[in-house]
Protein backbone atom coordinates (compact mmCIF):
# COMPACT_ATOMS: atom_id res chain seq x y z
CA UNK A 1 0.00 0.00 0.00
CA UNK A 2 1.18 3.53 -0.79
CA UNK A 3 1.47 5.23 2.60
CA UNK A 4 2.98 8.65 1.94
CA UNK A 5 3.90 10.87 -0.96
CA UNK A 6 6.26 13.83 -0.69
CA UNK A 7 6.61 16.00 -3.76
CA UNK A 8 7.50 19.67 -3.38
CA UNK A 9 9.58 21.03 -6.28
CA UNK A 10 11.53 24.20 -5.54
CA UNK A 11 9.41 26.34 -7.87
CA UNK A 12 6.41 25.76 -5.61
CA UNK A 13 8.08 27.66 -2.78
CA UNK A 14 8.54 30.54 -5.20
CA UNK A 15 4.89 30.28 -6.19
CA UNK A 16 3.78 30.66 -2.59
CA UNK A 17 5.90 33.80 -2.24
CA UNK A 18 4.55 35.11 -5.55
CA UNK A 19 0.95 34.70 -4.40
CA UNK A 20 1.67 36.48 -1.13
CA UNK A 21 3.40 39.39 -2.86
CA UNK A 22 0.69 39.95 -5.48
CA UNK A 23 -2.43 39.35 -3.39
CA UNK A 24 -2.87 43.04 -2.53
CA UNK A 25 -3.10 43.85 -6.25
CA UNK A 26 -6.24 41.77 -6.88
CA UNK A 27 -9.92 42.11 -5.99
CA UNK A 28 -10.69 38.42 -5.70
CA UNK A 29 -9.18 34.95 -6.01
CA UNK A 30 -10.38 32.21 -8.35
CA UNK A 31 -9.51 28.81 -6.88
CA UNK A 32 -9.79 25.87 -9.28
CA UNK A 33 -10.37 22.43 -7.73
CA UNK A 34 -10.93 18.98 -9.18
CA UNK A 35 -14.60 18.06 -8.69
CA UNK A 36 -13.63 14.38 -8.28
CA UNK A 37 -11.55 15.21 -5.19
CA UNK A 38 -12.84 18.55 -3.85
CA UNK A 39 -10.95 18.24 -0.55
CA UNK A 40 -7.64 16.75 -1.68
CA UNK A 41 -7.32 19.25 -4.55
CA UNK A 42 -7.65 22.25 -2.22
CA UNK A 43 -4.28 23.35 -0.91
CA UNK A 44 -4.49 24.34 2.78
CA UNK A 45 -1.57 26.71 2.22
CA UNK A 46 -3.74 28.69 -0.21
CA UNK A 47 -6.40 28.99 2.50
CA UNK A 48 -3.82 30.59 4.80
CA UNK A 49 -2.41 32.90 2.14
CA UNK A 50 -5.62 34.28 0.61
CA UNK A 51 -7.82 34.43 3.71
CA UNK A 52 -9.72 37.71 3.73
CA UNK A 53 -10.04 37.91 -0.05
CA UNK A 54 -13.34 37.09 -1.75
CA UNK A 55 -13.07 33.72 -3.43
CA UNK A 56 -14.74 31.96 -6.35
CA UNK A 57 -14.33 28.20 -6.23
CA UNK A 58 -14.42 26.48 -9.61
CA UNK A 59 -15.50 22.84 -9.42
CA UNK A 60 -13.71 21.83 -12.61
CA UNK A 61 -13.85 18.51 -14.47
CA UNK A 62 -17.48 18.24 -13.43
CA UNK A 63 -18.08 16.25 -16.62
CA UNK A 64 -15.91 13.48 -15.10
CA UNK A 65 -17.44 13.53 -11.61
CA UNK A 66 -20.72 12.42 -10.07
CA UNK A 67 -23.40 15.11 -10.66
CA UNK A 68 -25.15 14.59 -7.31
CA UNK A 69 -21.81 14.96 -5.56
CA UNK A 70 -21.11 18.15 -7.55
CA UNK A 71 -24.35 19.70 -6.30
CA UNK A 72 -23.62 18.68 -2.71
CA UNK A 73 -20.09 20.11 -2.77
CA UNK A 74 -21.26 23.36 -4.37
CA UNK A 75 -23.75 23.90 -1.54
CA UNK A 76 -21.09 23.02 1.02
CA UNK A 77 -18.63 25.61 -0.27
CA UNK A 78 -21.34 28.27 -0.55
CA UNK A 79 -22.10 27.84 3.15
CA UNK A 80 -18.50 28.88 3.85
CA UNK A 81 -19.13 32.18 2.08
CA UNK A 82 -17.60 31.33 -1.29
CA UNK A 83 -19.03 31.87 -4.73
CA UNK A 84 -19.13 28.54 -6.61
CA UNK A 85 -19.29 27.69 -10.31
CA UNK A 86 -19.40 24.12 -11.65
CA UNK A 87 -17.41 23.87 -14.89
CA UNK A 88 -15.86 21.77 -17.61
CA UNK A 89 -13.03 24.14 -18.55
CA UNK A 90 -11.65 21.96 -21.32
CA UNK A 91 -14.93 22.09 -23.27
CA UNK A 92 -16.00 25.53 -22.06
CA UNK A 93 -18.95 24.39 -19.95
CA UNK A 94 -19.87 26.99 -17.33
CA UNK A 95 -17.79 29.82 -18.82
CA UNK A 96 -20.78 32.11 -19.41
CA UNK A 97 -22.00 31.52 -15.87
CA UNK A 98 -18.57 32.47 -14.49
CA UNK A 99 -18.41 35.61 -16.63
CA UNK A 100 -21.79 36.73 -15.27
CA UNK A 101 -20.51 36.25 -11.69
CA UNK A 102 -17.37 38.26 -12.50
CA UNK A 103 -19.38 41.05 -14.13
CA UNK A 104 -21.50 41.37 -10.96
CA UNK A 105 -18.35 41.62 -8.86
CA UNK A 106 -16.92 44.29 -11.18
CA UNK A 107 -20.14 46.29 -10.95
CA UNK A 108 -19.97 46.16 -7.13
CA UNK A 109 -16.34 47.31 -7.22
CA UNK A 110 -17.15 50.33 -9.43
CA UNK A 111 -20.39 51.30 -7.72
CA UNK A 112 -20.53 55.08 -7.21
CA UNK A 113 -17.01 55.51 -8.67
CA UNK A 114 -16.42 58.16 -11.31
CA UNK A 115 -13.61 56.20 -12.96
CA UNK A 116 -14.49 52.59 -13.70
CA UNK A 117 -11.64 50.12 -13.26
CA UNK A 118 -11.47 46.55 -14.54
CA UNK A 119 -11.79 43.71 -12.08
CA UNK A 120 -8.41 42.17 -11.20
CA UNK A 121 -8.23 38.52 -10.25
CA UNK A 122 -5.69 35.88 -9.31
CA UNK A 123 -6.14 32.24 -10.30
CA UNK A 124 -4.71 29.55 -8.00
CA UNK A 125 -4.87 25.78 -7.57
CA UNK A 126 -2.82 22.61 -7.36
CA UNK A 127 -1.19 21.22 -10.54
CA UNK A 128 -3.35 19.72 -13.27
CA UNK A 129 -6.77 20.91 -12.06
CA UNK A 130 -7.43 22.85 -15.26
CA UNK A 131 -6.29 26.42 -14.59
CA UNK A 132 -4.73 26.82 -18.04
CA UNK A 133 -7.84 25.52 -19.79
CA UNK A 134 -9.96 28.02 -17.86
CA UNK A 135 -7.63 30.90 -18.71
CA UNK A 136 -7.72 30.06 -22.40
CA UNK A 137 -11.52 30.02 -22.31
CA UNK A 138 -11.69 33.40 -20.53
CA UNK A 139 -9.16 35.14 -22.77
CA UNK A 140 -10.46 33.58 -25.98
CA UNK A 141 -7.00 32.53 -27.07
CA UNK A 142 -4.23 30.13 -26.13
CA UNK A 143 -2.70 32.35 -23.46
CA UNK A 144 -1.65 29.54 -21.16
CA UNK A 145 0.05 26.27 -21.98
CA UNK A 146 -2.24 23.28 -21.41
CA UNK A 147 -1.08 19.79 -20.53
CA UNK A 148 -2.41 16.64 -18.95
CA UNK A 149 0.73 16.45 -16.81
CA UNK A 150 1.38 18.45 -13.64
CA UNK A 151 3.81 21.34 -13.58
CA UNK A 152 3.23 22.86 -17.04
CA UNK A 153 2.73 26.53 -16.09
CA UNK A 154 5.93 28.41 -15.18
CA UNK A 155 6.10 31.87 -13.65
CA UNK A 156 3.40 34.48 -13.26
CA UNK A 157 1.69 36.24 -16.13
CA UNK A 158 -0.92 39.01 -16.27
CA UNK A 159 -3.59 38.36 -18.89
CA UNK A 160 -6.48 40.45 -20.23
CA UNK A 161 -9.86 38.76 -20.58
CA UNK A 162 -12.19 39.27 -23.52
CA UNK A 163 -14.25 41.69 -21.41
CA UNK A 164 -11.22 43.76 -20.34
CA UNK A 165 -10.82 42.24 -16.86
CA UNK A 166 -7.30 41.35 -15.74
CA UNK A 167 -6.18 37.97 -14.50
CA UNK A 168 -2.94 36.94 -12.81
CA UNK A 169 -2.00 33.33 -13.55
CA UNK A 170 0.19 31.40 -11.11
CA UNK A 171 1.83 27.97 -11.35
CA UNK A 172 0.20 25.05 -9.56
CA UNK A 173 1.23 24.78 -5.94
CA UNK A 174 1.38 21.65 -3.81
CA UNK A 175 2.50 21.62 -0.20
CA UNK A 176 5.51 20.05 1.55
CA UNK A 177 3.74 17.27 3.41
CA UNK A 178 0.31 15.68 3.16
CA UNK A 179 -1.08 15.36 6.69
CA UNK A 180 -3.53 12.70 5.48
CA UNK A 181 -1.85 10.11 3.19
CA UNK A 182 -5.16 9.72 1.32
CA UNK A 183 -4.78 13.29 0.07
CA UNK A 184 -1.58 12.46 -1.78
CA UNK A 185 -3.03 9.25 -3.16
CA UNK A 186 -6.18 11.00 -4.41
CA UNK A 187 -4.04 13.63 -6.14
CA UNK A 188 -1.99 10.84 -7.72
CA UNK A 189 -5.12 9.04 -8.93
CA UNK A 190 -6.22 12.21 -10.74
CA UNK A 191 -2.80 12.99 -12.21
CA UNK A 192 -1.78 15.98 -10.07
CA UNK A 193 1.42 14.20 -9.02
CA UNK A 194 3.82 12.92 -11.63
CA UNK A 195 3.45 9.23 -12.41
CA UNK A 196 7.23 9.00 -12.70
CA UNK A 197 7.67 9.25 -8.93
CA UNK A 198 4.96 6.66 -8.24
CA UNK A 199 4.72 2.89 -8.28
CA UNK A 200 1.90 3.06 -10.80
CA UNK A 201 1.06 -0.64 -10.58
CA UNK A 202 0.34 -0.27 -6.86
CA UNK A 203 -1.43 3.06 -7.45
CA UNK A 204 -3.73 1.53 -10.07
CA UNK A 205 -4.39 -1.51 -7.92
CA UNK A 206 -5.48 0.72 -5.03
CA UNK A 207 -7.69 2.76 -7.37
CA UNK A 208 -9.30 -0.47 -8.58
CA UNK A 209 -9.96 -1.32 -4.93
CA UNK A 210 -11.70 2.02 -4.38
CA UNK A 211 -13.79 1.68 -7.54
CA UNK A 212 -14.72 -1.90 -6.70
CA UNK A 213 -16.14 -0.66 -3.41
CA UNK A 214 -17.71 2.64 -4.48
CA UNK A 215 -18.58 2.11 -8.16
CA UNK A 216 -18.64 -1.66 -8.77
CA UNK A 217 -21.17 -1.49 -11.62
CA UNK A 218 -19.09 1.00 -13.59
CA UNK A 219 -15.94 -1.09 -13.11
CA UNK A 220 -17.66 -4.29 -14.20
CA UNK A 221 -19.24 -2.66 -17.23
CA UNK A 222 -16.05 -0.98 -18.47
CA UNK A 223 -13.87 -4.07 -18.19
CA UNK A 224 -16.52 -6.72 -18.87
CA UNK A 225 -15.95 -8.37 -15.49
CA UNK A 226 -18.27 -11.19 -14.45
CA UNK A 227 -18.04 -10.25 -10.77
CA UNK A 228 -16.14 -8.09 -8.31
CA UNK A 229 -13.58 -10.16 -6.44
CA UNK A 230 -12.58 -9.58 -2.83
CA UNK A 231 -8.95 -8.53 -3.39
CA UNK A 232 -7.94 -5.52 -5.56
CA UNK A 233 -5.04 -7.50 -7.05
CA UNK A 234 -7.46 -10.22 -8.20
CA UNK A 235 -9.63 -7.61 -9.89
CA UNK A 236 -6.59 -6.05 -11.53
CA UNK A 237 -5.53 -9.42 -12.91
CA UNK A 238 -9.07 -10.05 -14.15
CA UNK A 239 -8.96 -6.72 -16.01
CA UNK A 240 -5.58 -7.60 -17.52
CA UNK A 241 -6.90 -10.95 -18.73
CA UNK A 242 -10.01 -9.34 -20.26
CA UNK A 243 -7.87 -6.78 -22.10
CA UNK A 244 -5.18 -9.27 -23.13
CA UNK A 245 -2.36 -7.62 -21.18
CA UNK A 246 -0.21 -10.75 -21.12
CA UNK A 247 3.58 -11.01 -21.38
CA UNK A 248 5.54 -14.01 -22.74
CA UNK A 249 5.28 -16.97 -20.41
CA UNK A 250 1.63 -16.09 -19.68
CA UNK A 251 2.66 -13.44 -17.16
CA UNK A 252 0.35 -10.51 -16.33
CA UNK A 253 1.53 -7.15 -17.72
CA UNK A 254 0.78 -5.15 -14.58
CA UNK A 255 2.36 -1.93 -15.85
CA UNK A 256 0.30 -1.83 -19.03
CA UNK A 257 -2.85 -2.64 -17.08
CA UNK A 258 -2.03 0.09 -14.56
CA UNK A 259 -1.49 2.74 -17.24
CA UNK A 260 -4.74 1.77 -18.95
CA UNK A 261 -6.85 1.92 -15.78
CA UNK A 262 -5.35 5.25 -14.69
CA UNK A 263 -5.75 6.79 -18.14
CA UNK A 264 -9.33 5.59 -18.48
CA UNK A 265 -10.26 6.83 -15.01
CA UNK A 266 -8.69 10.25 -15.65
CA UNK A 267 -10.40 10.62 -19.01
CA UNK A 268 -13.81 9.59 -17.67
CA UNK A 269 -14.06 6.43 -19.75
CA UNK A 270 -14.88 4.34 -16.67
CA UNK A 271 -17.73 6.71 -15.81
CA UNK A 272 -18.64 9.76 -13.71
CA UNK A 273 -16.82 9.20 -10.45
CA UNK A 274 -16.29 11.30 -7.32
CA UNK A 275 -13.74 9.88 -4.91
CA UNK A 276 -14.55 12.24 -2.03
CA UNK A 277 -18.08 12.73 -0.77
CA UNK A 278 -19.57 14.81 1.99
Amino acid sequence: MIENINWYPGHMKKTREMIQQNLKMVDLVIEVVDARIPVSSRNPIIDDIVSGKKRIIILNKSDLSDKKANDAWAEHFKKDGNLVVTMNCMAGGGVNQLLKVLEKEEAKKNEEKAVKKPLRMMIVGVPNVGKSSLINRLTGKRSAQVGDRPGVTRGKQWLTLKNGMQLLDTPGILWPKFEDPKTGINLAYCGSIKDEIMDIATLAMELIGVLAEEYPDLLMERYKLDEILEMPLDNMEAIALKRGFILPGKRIDYERCAKTVLDEFRSGKIGNITLERL
